[in-house]
């Protein structure tokens, strides 16, 4: 059977140009990059043009580029440095009600340390307000933090506009852009951020490195203690294979990236199309223009989204209910919920992502078999016979 992958908000599979830049640093030039021989230097090397691919990929220098685990690392380091940082001048921080969990834990954990948090709604397609931004501001206020786009429903967010306002209350900013990466121009100049992160597994690099922007002169404590690695800021021998396929992914993902988004947004407008005329009582989540090129998101009543998901898995198509992080949760999507869905159609969500490898004969068979699993599953939902039905 072949299996048709729509899950790449959750992870992509890793490029082969990337696994064949990485394999080198996996065998034969294996030197800790903080040894002075020249082994080591052959390793120090690697990392700083990987550092430098970074920095030309986001339109920053490579001084402002740290490396880290990956997007959850970059967060928790941006949000807790910045709000520690900045703590001499208030403790109120300004988020929104659709960020991931790897920044809504880190602000729960800093409303355990005595911070406050106003968490800024969006309107029905996850969309925030500019003008609820600014009237969040406080005397106090020393952080905001918004998504770039949304690893659920794809809205894109006015970063720039909101990099703006930030700078003129001077209050520093933080953006979460790993979905962003490789799917939407990011430069950090013009969205005007301190601190950006970001993650390779999402634009088929490798899993367990990322790297956070950290704009010059940006306070920011050290994260790990315990070494001098990544200027004094982030202690622990560097992963060399990891930084050169993050390096090697970056560049790829930014220069095909008007390509790939071309190709990607018409297999999505397709597949959205597709469902929305012959699905009946489904909802399309998320805004309809200002999306992430190869988001799919529908809310569809009478269905659990579980059983959905195992019904497609059963003919070899992998999707996703919502974020990988929650996949093991029984709780509806906070995202679902903060645009206004019920507990009951949250439930029955279905989030199919595209790749570059995603091909019009997979999202022709996507189309064929979808119906025939709502409509199936429908058939066996004494809800469906007793609810009353009408078009979202």
């Amino acid at each position: 059977m072949n299996r048709i992958y729509l899950d790449n908000a959750a992870t992509t599979p890793l490029d082969p140009h990337v696994l064949q830049q990485m394999l080198p640093y996996l065998t034969d030039h294996y030197g800790n990059p903080s040894s002075i021989y020249a082994t080591g230097r052959d390793a120090r090397k690697a990392v700083e043009e990987a550092r430098r691919a970074v920095a030309n990929a986001i339109n920053c220098t490579a001084a402002e580029i740290f490396f880290t685990s990956g997007g959850t690392e970059s967060d928790n380091w941006a949000i807790k440095g910045l709000a520690s940082a900045n703590a001499h001048k208030g403790k109120h921080i300004i988020s929104t009600a659709i960020e991931h969990h790897a920044v809504l834990h880190p602000l729960e954990d800093l409303e355990r340390q005595g911070f406050t948090v106003t968490y800024v709604p969006v309107d029905e397609h996850g969309l925030v307000s500019l003008r609820d931004i600014e009237k969040a501001i406080q005397a106090d206020t020393i952080l905001i933090i918004v998504i770039a786009a949304n690893n659920e429903i794809g809205t894109i967010q006015p970063i720039a506009d909101i990099g703006r306002i930030a700078k003129e209350n001077s209050i520093a900013f933080h953006t979460d852009a790993v979905q962003a990466i490789g799917a939407i121009p990011v430069d950090v100049r013009d969205w005007r951020v301190d601190t950006l992160s970001l993650s390779a597994h999402k634009f088929h690099g490798p899993k367990g490195v990322g790297a956070l922007y950290v704009r010059k002169g940006t306070r920011l404590p050290a994260f790990i203690q315990g070494g001098a690695q990544e200027r004094n800021r982030r202690a622990g021998t560097e992963n060399v294979p990891g930084i050169v396929g993050l390096g090697a992914a970056i560049t790829k993902a930014v220069t095909k990236l008007e390509e790939n988004a071309k190709k990607i947004s018409a297999l999505r407008d397709d597949l959205i199309q597709s469902i929305l005329k012959n699905v009946p009582e489904v909802r399309l989540n998320g805004h309809p223009t200002l999306r992430l090129p190869n988001n799919v998101n529908f809310a569809v009543r009478y269905v659990e989204g579980e059983a959905l998901l195992l019904r497609l898995d059963l003919l070899g198509i992998a999707a996703s209910s919502g974020s990988a992080c929650t996949s093991g949760s029984l709780d509806p999507s906070h995202v679902l919920l903060a645009i206004g869905l019920p507990h009951e159609i949250a439930h029955g969500s279905l989030r199919l992502t595209l790749s570059s490898l995603t091909t019009q004969e997979e999202i022709d068979t996507v189309k064929e078999e979808l119906p025939l699993i709502i409509s199936n599953l429908r058939a066996m939902s004494p809800l469906y016979e007793q609810g009353e039905h009408y078009v979202f």
